[in-house]
């Protein structure tokens, strides 16, 4: 009897711990389960947060961006000179000074705007309608050759009006190509005798 007991105990106790390590694989599953979804939400939420904090960031780049092109546009506007002579009645002196000094007068003041031109030329006339758009508008003064007129203005303009130039100057070259055909494409066609 007492071995019967022991039988039952022991088996009882063999039970109870079957079930315990049945037990313990399933909860270790539940909580690994559950800390894989914790750690997968982490990293989602963490996404999430990268995500936003990007685009908050984006948008105030672009602000400082506006910011720096207009601070860099006043301080332009303070190098300009502060007083403007009319440019009807002052005329330049061929003087021996370097190109950046040689500079046409600004427009007269916004009262004197509506008068004409110096002269018919295209040159004045393109110089009146851009001074009206803009009176500080400002045209050096290039009396060499065209060579020359050309890399000092290279060397007055920026790097990015330069080349804007030069994009038109291409453009300009080839209206003019179009506008004046060789004279060597140009053949007489025979009028036929009747």
């Amino acid at each position: 009897m007492a071995e019967e007991q022991r039988d039952l105990i022991s088996d009882r106790g063999s039970g109870v711990l079957h079930v315990t390590d049945t037990q313990r694989s399933a909860l270790g599953r539940k909580a690994a389960l559950s800390t894989l979804s914790i750690l997968v939400a982490l990293l989602i939420a963490g996404q999430a947060v990268t995500i936003y904090f990007v685009y908050q960031q984006s948008g105030q780049i672009s602000k400082l961006t506006k910011t720096s092109q207009t601070l860099q546009l006043e301080a332009l506007q303070r190098k300009l000179p502060a007083s403007a002579k009319p440019a009807g009645k002052m005329r330049m002196a061929k003087v021996n000074t370097p190109l950046a000094m040689r500079v046409l007068p600004l427009a007269p003041s916004a009262g004197n705007m509506d008068t004409a031109p110096i002269s018919n030329k295209t040159e004045d006339q393109v110089r009146h309608i851009l001074l009206q758009a803009d009176p500080r508008k400002m045209f050096p003064e290039l009396n060499d050759n065209l060579m020359d007129n050309l890399k000092n203005l290279k060397k007055t303009m920026t790097a990015l009006d330069w080349q804007a130039f030069e994009s038109w100057m291409h453009k300009w070259l080839l209206f003019e190509m179009a506008k004046n055909p060789k004279q060597e494409e140009r053949k007489a066609i025979p009028a036929e005798k009747g």
